[in-house]
């Protein structure tokens, strides 16, 4: 039992959910949309170990929550043919449990750790001569009893996923034989996901309204894959189970979703920032106590976004509102140029 907690973090989360956003992943790199430059490198770095018989080399894939990085981590399984064995950093809380996992894995097997930049100092040692030399070496008994005992592991591909790729240790990043970055998507990417999804799930949907949830996904598929569902939702208890331009509108009114992809707590730390602090500057710290959002939240999800968008800009005096902001909320722009 504690082994399959640890290989499968997301135990205790809503599981239909989990299984229903599993369910709209692609299976295979023909299926996965946008980043091709990843997607390129990829297939000649698994087409060449095919070639050779061998394990592909391990893989590190970073970059903001949503663009793709355990899909992609899946279909690296399916295209190695290889078993694909998932946990999370925070999930190994001890030597053990990744020893458990590591003991327990087979020749061509794959490991993807989630969050890896969240994984104990110490577990994380554990994991270098693994990766590096197939061993995993432990220390048993304790005092002057103690002793070393190294074992040796079948040759694994490790797949490691993270938000934060400065908090991983340089030891660590450098063992990864290879690095890719997801960016964000563009509106035709998608609403090629978008589309891609409606069918899956027998949703009619019109190159119209695709093109307008596409428009306010924020770049992101796991956006656009929620923003459906919630149509869908609104569709078949307002709309008779018809979804229509109109009733993608109304739907996205009642999510507080505007035409450029800006939530309600966006656009409350633009207000906030206007008309609490004359547009700014204002330290991250206060503005986080202004709207009530814990500062990790807003540096995380709301202000690379902001920033994407150019309505926000950061100076060495804290954050301050851009004149398209002001234009976006429909308010007059200052003569005095905030920036300087």
């Amino acid at each position: 039992m504690l082994e399959e907690n640890v290989l499968n973090p997301q135990l205790d989360e809503n599981e239909e959910e989990v299984v229903f956003d599993q369910s709209l992943r692609p299976r295979n790199l023909g299926e996965f949309v946008g980043q091709e430059k990843v997607k390129e490198n990829l297939g000649v770095l698994l087409s060449a170990a095919q070639k050779r018989n061998e394990s592909a080399e391990h893989v590190l894939l970073y970059g903001n929550a949503g663009l793709g990085k355990t899909t992609l981590a899946h279909i690296i399984a399916v295209e190695m043919k290889s078993p694909i064995r998932v946990t999370s950093g925070p999930a190994l809380e001890r030597v053990g449990d990744l020893a458990a996992i590591l003991s327990n894995l087979e020749n061509g097997n794959i490991l993807f750790i989630d969050e890896i930049h969240r994984m104990n100092k110490v577990i994380e040692e554990v994991l270098y001569p693994a990766m590096e030399d197939f061993v995993l070496d432990l220390v048993v008994g304790k005092g002057p009893a103690a002793r070393t005992l190294r074992l040796n592991l079948p040759r694994f591909t490790l797949i490691g996923a993270t938000t934060k790729m400065s908090l991983l240790s340089a030891p660590l990043r450098d063992r990864f034989g290879s690095t890719y970055h997801l960016d964000y998507y563009n509106d035709l990417e998608i609403k090629d996901i978008i589309e891609r999804s409606a069918n899956f799930l027998n949703i009619q949907l019109d190159d119209k309204s695709a093109s307008e949830i596409a428009k306010r996904a924020r770049g992101v598929p796991r956006v656009a894959n929620r923003i459906l569902r919630r149509i869908r939702d609104y569709a078949q208890v307002k709309n008779n189970g018809i979804i229509n331009l109109d009733a993608v509108l109304e739907s996205l009114k009642m999510q507080d979703i505007d035409e450029m992809g800006l939530n309600k707590v966006d656009r409350e730390i633009l207000l906030t920032i206007i008309e609490k602090f004359n547009g700014g500057p204002v330290g991250l710290k206060t503005l986080a106590a202004a709207v009530s959002e814990e500062e990790e939240t807003i540096e995380e999800i709301n202000e690379p976004f902001l920033l994407r968008l150019g309505f926000l800009a950061r100076t060495p005096k804290g954050r301050v509102a851009t004149d398209p902001a002001y234009r976006h909320l429909g308010l007059e722009v200052p003569s005095q140029n905030k920036l300087i």
